[in-house]
């Protein structure tokens, strides 16, 4: 580990504040094959259920569940992630969705059992709870290497971010979601780094603009620490990063409270440099 700062900035309250609000607006229950998964805003199901194709209506209703009143999906033929793909191609259309990815994230109920899959621009419209992964990258002198998000990205982009991170799939687990956004984003293997030690983790629960903004994000990033070493540097895959740059701890410090780090980076920074005790 870094060597840490006496005590923790005067920025780190509010960031943590804003990474826990409830919501703007009121939500429903949302509800896939009788277990609850997430939550909508209200008025957004109800624009989703008048529109083809006519088999939305009959799979998605309002009702109660244990005598609240929420938003239930019934799977065709027992195939939920069939009914999550009409709903979030519903939500597309209708202008609600979040950047369309073609990706498919896990949908779990809140005892973690997986009810099915739902490409990932529909998670945070669903309220459904997402996972993710941060890789703090440190050099053997003890700078940091970070990144800069490319400008095309649909969310933050240019502003900074730990080496790495991405979500974890459908297909993932924890530790293949890490060795893959890792390579695909610096370009660098898991078994050649040194020390990859699981730090903590982050939780988010805030308002999201996606689906003009109606969405939630529900999130827990794990984020990891290693050293890169001597003759190793970061080289982006995959076209979503602009460039890399080695800081010491004063100028990663000195980035936090200007507030260039994404909302996710710098709480995960913030729990490298401040753990909580």
């Amino acid at each position: 580990m870094s060597a840490l700062a006496p005590t923790a900035p005067g920025w780190l309250p509010a960031a943590r504040a804003l990474a826990q609000r409830p919501a703007a607006a009121a939500r429903l229950p949302f509800a896939v094959a009788g277990r609850i998964v997430g939550s909508v805003a209200e008025g957004v199901l109800d624009e989703i259920i008048a529109m083809p194709p006519e088999n939305m209506p009959v799979m998605l209703s309002k009702r109660e569940h244990y005598g609240v009143a929420g938003w239930h999906l019934d799977s065709a033929a027992g195939d939920a992630s069939a009914a999550l793909a009409l709903l979030a191609d519903a939500l597309r259309r209708a202008g609600r969705c979040g950047p369309w990815r073609d990706e498919q994230l896990a949908v779990c109920s809140a005892a973690g059992e997986r009810i099915g899959t739902v490409e990932r621009g529909a998670v945070r419209v669903l309220g459904i709870a997402t996972r993710a992964v941060h890789l703090v990258a440190i050099a053997p002198d003890g700078r940091m290497w970070v990144q800069q998000r490319a400008f095309d990205k649909p969310t933050h982009p240019g502003r900074w971010d730990t080496l790495m991170g991405g979500m974890v799939s459908a297909a993932d687990t924890l530790d293949t979601a890490l060795e893959r956004e890792t390579w695909e984003e610096a370009g660098l293997r898991i078994a050649a780094l040194q020390d990859v030690v699981h730090g903590g983790h982050v939780d988010f629960a805030r308002p999201s603009d996606d689906g003009e903004g109606a969405g939630y994000m529900v999130e827990r990033i794990d984020w990891f620490h290693a050293t890169v070493p001597e003759g190793l540097a970061p080289e982006n895959q995959d076209g979503e990063v602009e460039r890399f740059e080695l800081l010491a701890a004063a100028q990663v410090h000195a980035r936090l409270a200007r507030c260039d780090f994404t909302p996710e980076a710098a709480l995960v920074l913030a729990g490298f440099y401040w753990p909580q005790k």
